[in-house]
């Protein structure tokens, strides 16, 4: 079983690396990805400041499920 911290750490991994893959250093003027994992239940938060970006929405919205699914590969590797 992950620890907690190894969860926290993997979901914003995920969320980080989504925004940056998809714009530039530059181009992101504000991020946060907060991530708590307790008594079972992952809450990911991401905001993203990017004015130039026309989807940022989006692009936050696809790193919180990026988030997700790199904890739920986490788990089910823990299950293997």
């Amino acid at each position: 079983m992950p620890s907690d911290d190894e969860v926290v750490q993997t979901a914003a991994e995920a969320a980080e690396g989504l925004i940056l893959s998809r714009l530039s250093n530059s181009a992101v003027k504000d991020l946060d990805v907060t991530v708590s994992f307790e008594d079972g239940v992952l809450d990911v938060d991401v905001y993203l400041n990017a004015p130039d970006a026309a989807d940022e929405e989006k692009i936050a919205e696809d790193a919180a499920l990026a988030a997700r699914s790199a904890v739920d590969e986490l788990f089910a590797e823990d299950e293997d």
